[in-house]
């Protein structure tokens, strides 16, 4: 299979791609600018492909989305980039996943990456500034944003397994050294969910903890707050979700 994973570089979006390469598949790293290439440089030696491009920014994710879709149609997709604070924070966590998702040739399987903090999110999508100029949500705010696009994209995209991943509290460089969830485990589901042929790994709409099904936030499976955050996205980015 071929496998999209954005944010790559470091933590958990380079142990999966790691691992994934191991157990035989081919995958597409990214990486935020020509300067992080030495990051990856030992899984494209071994014959990762990579794309470029900073998730901060409007233009270049969809040049991202370009140099993906030029290598052909990928199998699965891990959303996996995310920032924990700063002005990009919206734009990095919630637009630039709902950028690709729309223009990138849809694959089979979809997989964002949330946290368990989403349910302290606010289900609130008045007054927001998505183009990360000014600060004006929080983290929890985000993953929520980000766990309800992947519950949208599973009743919108019913061919397409979109599920969404708390990989738990883990000791990357986002969680810090004092996270006492296993490193292992934190990347172990998005990987199962993106290539396992387990029939629970192939369904869809579910927020994921470990490879268990969890209660994610209500406002995630409110159809009404779907699609007023689509409708907030496509106005934003002036692409719709087809």
């Amino acid at each position: 299979m071929r496998v999209l994973i954005t944010g790559s570089a470091d933590g958990l979006g380079r142990l999966a791609a790691a691992q994934l390469m191991a157990d035989g598949h081919q995958v597409v790293v990214h990486v935020r600018s020509a300067a992080r290439l030495p990051a990856v440089a030992e899984l494209t030696e071994r014959g990762a492909d990579v794309v470029v491009g900073d998730l901060s920014d409007d233009l270049q994710t969809r040049q991202l989305a370009d140099q993906a879709n030029a290598l052909g149609r990928m199998d699965a997709v891990i959303h996996n980039a995310g920032i924990y604070t700063g002005a990009g924070l919206l734009h990095i966590n919630v637009v630039a996943p709902y950028l690709l998702t729309a223009l990138l040739a849809r694959p089979d399987r979809l997989v964002y990456l949330t946290s368990g903090v989403h349910r302290s999110g606010r289900p609130r999508l008045t007054g927001l500034d998505w183009s990360g100029r000014r600060p004006s949500a929080s983290y929890p705010d985000s993953k929520l944003f980000v766990s309800t696009l992947a519950a949208s994209v599973a009743r919108l995209w019913p061919e397409v397994s979109s599920n969404s991943v708390d990989p738990g509290w883990v000791p990357t460089r986002m969680g810090g050294p004092n996270a006492t969830d296993d490193l292992r485990l934190g990347h172990l589901t998005q990987e199962w969910l993106a290539t396992s042929t387990d029939p629970d790994a192939r369904t869809s709409g579910g927020y994921w903890f470990h490879q268990r099904r969890a209660a994610p936030h209500p406002s995630v499976h409110d159809e009404r707050f779907q699609q007023d955050l689509l409708d907030a996205l496509a106005e934003h980015t002036g692409v719709a979700l087809a």
